[in-house]
């Protein structure tokens, strides 16, 4: 591969002038979309939806930081959108609506009941711990420097994101807009990874490319910046499409949704990503223990377990698994995860309690002697680790109580609902692939389908259950009964914030 083809890993911090330039040309789109909101509030979320894969990576002082800036685009529209309705409803000496859907007017959730955070009001308490102790932790980390990008590149837009998301009347046309503009986005980005692939060639990251050129193998990223981050986008988009495709009922509705899944299934074969394609058959088991029987689908799961795992192991090197042939080990078949691993555990080992600090893991990993080039260290490593070795103890516990928490709340009583359903196990599948691969509180994903999610479930039978009993012959503001009796439609509530 010519080296003359490969692009630039990032674009170099420009000067005064052109960030200047940039920042109102940021603020001039953010007015445009604002002026959308205010005449189309229901269009917000797919727009959301339509700009969360796309970074732009910005490198300065030898750091480079892939930043969502068309989605802070459409956060900060958002928020202005938000602060001008709070405005007039106080020049118009409206109170707060009767239907509150960020839960503010619940009680708060209390340390001497736990159980008070398994619930949707609680999940949101536990992201906000979550925000407060990285950014405290940031004071004695020994990279200050890659603490700050997080909290300002990413926690607090992700927070502010989780905020406006909650406030959105989650409709079953707001639902099916967004998963059309996911659906078409993966479709779009599978057919540039088409192409990449029959080029033997990428568009972006030459890190990717040098990896190529030495493996006998050649995986695609699309306009992503990592194989293992597209493939877990198509992973995400294919489960949420399965979800939609056990649920309908129309001939061409399962047509589209079944050539989808094809299309999206190749490219993620493309990717060569085993943590994609893990998280996949995560969400899809689920999925299917939802649709039809836990047993079976657990029975299922574990044979295609055994037969993967004796794939693996009894596959000759031919096939690139890295177990085999010369310079065969776990670490080169887990590209080099499980020594991250085991020096993650030594630093956690080495402070407990507060662990080294938020943003630290790389610095304090190379400072202890476990690498010898960036690449052996920034490639991927697990979040769990790293949470335990950057924020110790306080920040693991945390990390484990949002996790249980959220996985309560998400799969309580979702088994009536399709959206509700499809959610919790696109953030299982997530989840599944942090553990194998990096970011998550840090990837704008969590923070939506936390939002989507615990929306839902605080709402109860908004959403996609209301438009069933529409097509059933049903009244459109009543709910079903186990056996088809109806209940009394319920008040309809007040539109939210974000939606004037």
């Amino acid at each position: 591969m010519s080296p003359e083809l490969v692009l630039p890993a990032a674009t170099t911090l420009p000067s005064a002038p052109v960030l200047l330039a940039a920042t109102l040309g940021g603020l001039a789109a953010a007015a445009l979309v604002l002026v959308l909101l205010r005449r189309r509030p229901e269009a917000f979320a797919p727009l959301v939806v339509l700009v969360l894969p796309f970074r732009l990576p910005i490198s300065s002082g030898g750091r480079t930081v892939n930043l969502l800036i068309p989605l802070y685009v459409v956060v900060t529209a958002g928020t202005a959108n938000l602060v001008l309705d709070a405005l007039r409803s106080r020049r118009e000496g409206r109170g707060a609506p009767a239907h509150d859907p960020v839960g503010v007017r619940a009680p708060h959730p209390s340390l001497r009941d736990p159980r008070s955070f398994l619930t949707p009001d609680g999940v949101q308490w536990l992201l906000l711990a979550a925000v407060a102790l990285y950014a405290l932790q940031t004071i004695y980390s020994a990279d200050h420097a890659k603490g700050a990008e997080n909290i300002a590149f990413f926690y607090v837009p992700f927070a502010l994101l989780f905020v406006l998301l909650r406030r959105v009347r989650w409709t079953q046309q707001v639902l099916v807009a967004c998963l059309a503009v996911a659906a078409a986005l993966a479709v779009v980005f599978a057919g540039i990874g088409f192409v990449e692939y029959a080029r033997k060639s990428l568009f972006l990251n030459p890190k990717v490319v040098a990896a190529n050129q030495y493996d006998n193998y050649f995986r695609v990223n699309s306009l992503f910046f990592d194989p293992n981050i597209y493939g877990r986008f198509l992973a995400l988009v294919m489960v949420a499409v399965s979800a939609a495709l056990l649920w309908c009922t129309r001939r061409r509705d399962v047509l589209i949704a079944s050539a989808v899944l094809a299309w999206l299934v190749a490219a993620l074969v493309t990717s060569f990503s085993q943590s994609s394609i893990a998280a996949l058959l995560l969400g899809l088991a689920l999925l299917a223990a939802w649709r039809w029987n836990a047993r079976a689908a657990a029975y299922v799961a574990v044979a295609v377990i055994v037969l993967g795992g004796a794939l693996v192991l009894l596959a000759p090197a031919s096939l690139h698994f890295g177990l085999k042939g010369s310079g065969g080990s776990t670490s080169n078949a887990t590209s080099g995860r499980t020594k991250l691993i085991s020096g993650g555990l030594e630093l956690f080992a080495k402070r407990p309690i507060e662990g080294y600090g938020s943003g630290s893991f790389e610095t304090e990993y190379k400072r202890h002697g476990h690498a010898d080039s960036e690449n052996a260290t920034s490639a991927s490593h697990t979040i769990p680790i790293t949470v335990a070795a950057e924020q110790g103890i306080l920040g693991l516990a945390l990390y484990v109580a949002l996790l249980v928490a959220s996985f309560v709340v998400l799969f309580r009583g979702a088994g009536r609902s399709p959206p509700r359903m499809a959610l919790a196990a696109c953030f299982a599948a997530l989840v599944l692939h942090t553990l194998t691969y990096a970011d998550f509180l840090e990837d704008p994903f969590t923070w939506a389908l936390l939002a989507i999610g615990v929306s839902l479930a605080a709402g109860g039978r908004h959403g996609w259950e209301a438009g069933a009993d529409a097509r059933d012959g049903g009244d459109a503001g009543a709910s079903r009964r186990p056996g088809g009796a109806s209940e009394p439609p319920e008040p309809e509530p007040a539109a939210p914030a974000v939606a004037k």
